[in-house]
């Protein structure tokens, strides 16, 4: 889950010739998923993105978060234009690490119209680029090649698992109305290796990563001001991911879950049978946001607590998406002991989102 309806919001913001109105694909019940096709990118639908979370251990052994994601916004046009300069389609790319030691993020942000093979995305397969940005897929495994300003990513991801499916059967619902939901899967449990640089130092890594990629043209109920997601990576080889809708008293207004157990036993939950409880709130003392980084969640009969590796994993994206977010890592734990550990995202608590 990622920020798709600020993307929609931001490419959406053209103003096309009403006879020539761009028509996006709907999202539908019954679709049936074909891999390896649909890792790639599907251009008839209005946003899409590819998420990459996970946790590294370097060799001094203290860890570290990280995030890579591309997104692709399609956005209204006049479509008579030949042009090759008219922007059909948008890229978007973010990259963040999250080191305890600095107590803050390293993020990075990429944006531009995807043209002349410089900026885009591949169909019938993972690969989405921005000049020397990339997420490509080799089969079972996936590459990533991050050049930002403060640092630097190449990192490999290999399956351990097959894709699960999000939802009914990989259609999420993220509201009361069917045309409020998405195509959305993941791949959890993802074997990561590879290398950082930072300050002129290039260290190998090694760790575990959750992937998720979704595509949707009606994404956020107008009802809804922003989202709480959660994907934990767990101890045993398990899966779990978690999110609510939330109205404008930050009450839950939808709320989806999937869990896959360690022997490959999938289950979905009802809004009715999830809770999220905030434990503890940081305010952000760039932005003025206060975010809830801590949680007591119950999936059906699961429960777990939720504690951030640190407190400033704030994101401001406003000069690609449009927003300032809170995500980063966090460890999954039942009592005092740690059962997993995965990505936390906060959305629409400096202002409400909208489409």
């Amino acid at each position: 889950m990622c920020l798709a309806s600020v993307l929609a919001s931001r490419s959406g913001s053209a103003q096309p010739i009403q006879s020539q109105r761009t028509e996006f694909a709907k999202v539908i019940p019954g679709y049936r998923f074909r891999f390896p096709w649909d890792e790639g990118s599907h251009p008839a639908f209005r946003v899409e993105w590819w998420y990459v979370t996970g946790w590294l251990e370097p060799p001094d052994r203290t860890p570290l978060g990280f995030q890579v994601t591309f997104f692709r916004a399609r956005p209204q046009i006049d479509e008579r234009n030949p042009s090759a300069f008219t922007p059909r389609q948008i890229m978007i790319a973010h990259a963040a690490l999250s080191q305890e030691s600095r107590g803050r993020l390293l993020h990075d942000q990429r944006v531009a119209r995807a043209a002349f093979g410089l900026v885009g995305a591949d169909e019938g397969r993972t690969h989405a680029w921005i000049d020397n940005w990339s997420l490509a897929q080799d089969g079972a495994s996936y590459h990533a090649r991050i050049a930002a300003a403060d640092f630097g990513l190449e990192l490999s991801f290999t399956r351990t698992q097959p894709p699960l499916l999000q939802g009914d059967e990989g259609m999420s619902r993220k509201g009361p109305r069917s045309d409020s939901a998405s195509y959305y899967y993941s791949v959890p449990q993802l074997k990561v290796a590879g290398v950082i640089t930072e300050s002129r130092k290039r260290y190998a890594v090694s760790g575990s990563a959750w992937l998720d990629h979704e595509w949707s043209s009606s994404y956020m109920d107008e009802r809804a001001v922003g989202w709480d997601w959660l994907g934990i990576n767990l101890d045993d080889g398990g899966a779990l991911m978690v999110f609510r809708m939330r109205d404008r008293s930050g009450a839950k207004f939808w709320a989806g879950a999937t869990y896959r157990s360690t022997d490959g036993v999938r289950r979905t939950y009802t809004p009715e049978e999830i809770d999220l409880k905030a434990l503890r709130i940081w305010r952000s003392a760039r932005t003025g946001a206060s975010y809830p980084v801590a949680w007591a969640i119950r999936v059906g009969a699961l429960e777990l607590t939720v504690v951030p590796l640190m407190d400033d994993q704030e994101s401001d994206t406003r000069a690609s998406t449009g927003a300032v977010y809170w995500e980063g890592a966090v460890r999954a734990l039942r009592g005092n002991t740690p059962i997993g550990r995965g990505y936390l995202e906060l959305t629409g608590y400096l202002r409400p989102l909208k489409l």
